[in-house]
């Protein structure tokens, strides 16, 4: 096949061939002089491209795959990984970022750069950038901040700083993971197919309880600095009111 039939053939354009060649993902194709032939071991080769990019692997992931660089066990790991929001709250409606701004009531700019600083996080579902109605729940929250008086310089500047701990913090605990229960689970002599269900299950049952033990914390630091600042430039109104709701949130 010359490229423009197997762009025909597999339902892509050629730019996405070649794009899949500069990735590294499709093999070079045959040549005749200057003419490329492709092949079905190319298109059964974007077959599998498309099944995983449907399951939400990026396509570094899916490069590693095809390579045989990741174990068997591993693809039902990434899987969870990948859908971890859908497995935990159900199917979620998926929209771009130009309904993300609509529904939340902010420029579409804005949400770009969000994005690019890596402020925004969307779900990556069938190649495609995703945002939730939890994206748009975060959102309205961080414009209820702007709207009580916060300037959006400074928060932005504090959320790049959280991002940045936070990634620090997470990198941390996935390799913990990855030491700990992955590593040892791949050297262990148990069927392929049982390790990678424990895999999965182990990461299903880590990932809820490290988000809950972070958020918990975080929440509870917040509290203890903000009363450590009332009692030292608070006045008595301030420091009741900040008890009060302390014992009502723990």
């Amino acid at each position: 096949m010359r490229v423009e039939e197997l762009a025909l053939a597999a339902d892509i354009s050629v730019d996405t061939i070649r794009y899949y060649q500069k990735q590294r993902l499709l093999p070079p194709p045959g040549r005749d002089g200057r003419l490329a032939f492709y092949g079905d071991e190319h298109l059964d080769r974007i077959a599998r491209i498309k099944e995983l990019q449907r399951r939400g692997f990026t396509l570094a992931v899916i490069r590693r795959f095809l390579a045989g660089e990741l174990d068997p066990a591993d693809e039902p790991l990434a899987a969870a990984v990948a859908g971890t929001e859908a497995a935990e709250g159900g199917e979620e409606e998926l929209f771009g970022v130009e309904e993300l701004a609509d529904r939340v009531g902010v420029p579409q700019a804005m949400l770009d750069s969000l994005v690019r600083e890596g402020l925004i996080i969307p779900r990556t579902v069938g190649g495609e950038p995703g945002f939730t109605q939890a994206d748009v729940s975060t959102l309205k929250g961080g414009m209820r901040l702007l709207e009580a008086g916060l300037p959006l310089p400074e928060l932005f500047a504090l959320a790049r700083h959280h991002h940045a701990v936070t990634r620090e913090v997470a990198a941390e605990a996935v390799e913990l993971f990855d030491t700990w229960v992955r590593k040892p689970l791949r050297a262990s002599d148990l069927p392929e197919d049982e390790k990678a269900e424990r895999l999965v299950e182990a990461f299903r049952t880590l990932m809820p309880a490290v988000t809950a033990l972070v958020a918990h914390h975080f929440r509870r630091i917040l509290l203890q600095v903000a009363q450590e600042h009332l009692e030292s430039v608070g006045d008595r109104s301030e420091l009741d009111a900040a008890s009060a709701d302390e014992a009502w949130s723990a």
